[in-house]
């Protein structure tokens, strides 16, 4: 018979996992007496979980939802998975930073010593917010990338049925899906992997001297590879804008932008695109008033658009035509 401690998870799981419970059926599964099912659901009640009792001939339990938060038990993987979720969520921003925080101290102050290695093995580096279609990542395989890691050692994996060696330096979350930022030893190269399709191999391989992110810093590295550079540079085009808008309507739509919160209706948002005109006309499509804090090319940018859109709400022939040099922009004129 399993200890009390780890026969109350199982049970608690089970009624988590159905909506009603025979009696007769929750003894079979955890292979004991219906009497001793009694005294847990008892124990259940006492620490604050609502379980009702339906009758019927053979009676059983249902799980409700409580008024107050009861405490919580966790399987290894649960809990390891609700620390690396808070760590994002510290990492990430949002405004939720330091409760995040204290969450996060509070889970690992009641795990096991096991646990306690494996959550704090994990680093994250959240780029962005959290939107997007996630792609599933087993606990198992975030821990065995973080492991590897934290141990510098080789990381032997299949990715997409093709067997792979590379020095694992940052797990990293963006748009909702993780990534593994890795020097690809067989292309000699960094490289960047959904870790959605990493299957890590056992053993791993030797130890390796970590090397340097190109620019030093793993989040612009990152957000430049999705832009098809090399890495070492970002957007040819940086602005910084207050958007009279709360930061909750923004941020879900800000990808790889820096959002932070100035106002119940208002945030600070710096933001990357490949053109001066681009990049003013991605900040209009938040549909908000807008305050340029530079550079002075945003504005000559706004100022430009101005005129385009004017002219095509009027009908009229557009006065200049618009030739951009370099990532900044120009009229006929030289203005």
């Amino acid at each position: 018979m399993p200890k009390t401690s780890a026969r109350l998870l199982s049970l608690l799981s089970l009624l988590q996992a159905r909506r009603d419970w025979p009696g007769a059926d929750l003894a079979e599964r955890l292979e004991v007496s219906p009497r001793t099912v009694r005294r847990d659901i008892d124990r259940l009640r006492e620490l604050g979980y609502p379980i009702a009792t339906m009758k019927g001939p053979d009676g059983g339990y249902r799980l409700g939802a409580g008024s107050e938060l009861p405490p919580l038990l966790f399987d290894d993987d649960q809990a390891v998975a609700l620390a690396v979720a808070l760590q994002a969520a510290v990492a990430g921003g949002g405004g939720i930073e330091e409760a995040a925080v204290r969450a996060l101290n509070t889970v690992r102050q009641v795990m096991p010593s096991r646990l306690r290695r494996r959550v704090d093995m994990v680093r994250v580096t959240a780029i962005g917010p959290g939107a997007g279609q996630a792609a599933p990542v087993g606990v198992d395989v975030l821990t065995a990338l973080s492991a590897a890691i934290h141990a510098r050692e080789v990381l032997r994996f299949d990715y997409a049925d093709a067997p792979r060696r590379a020095e694992p330096h940052h797990l990293v979350t963006r748009g909702g899906r993780w990534y593994l930022v890795a020097w690809d030893l067989e292309r000699d190269d960094w490289r960047v992997f959904r870790a959605d399709r990493i299957r890590p191999r056992i053993p791993t391989g030797p130890h390796f001297a970590p090397r340097e992110v190109p620019g030093g810093d793993v989040a612009a590295f990152v957000i430049s590879r999705f832009q098809g550079s090399d890495g070492a540079a970002g957007w040819p085009c940086r602005g910084e804008v207050i958007l009279h808008a709360p930061i909750a309507e923004v941020a879900p739509f800000a990808r790889d932008a820096v959002v932070e919160e100035v106002g119940p209706q208002r945030c600070r948002l710096v933001m990357g695109a490949w053109s001066w005109p681009a990049l003013a006309a991605a900040l209009g499509a938040f549909d908000a008033d807008v305050e340029v804090v530079g550079p002075p090319e945003l504005k000559d940018a706004f100022a430009i658009l101005a005129r385009r859109y004017a002219a095509a709400a009027t009908g009229q022939e557009p006065a200049r035509r618009i030739r951009r040099t370099g990532p900044r922009i120009t009229d006929r004129s030289g203005h």
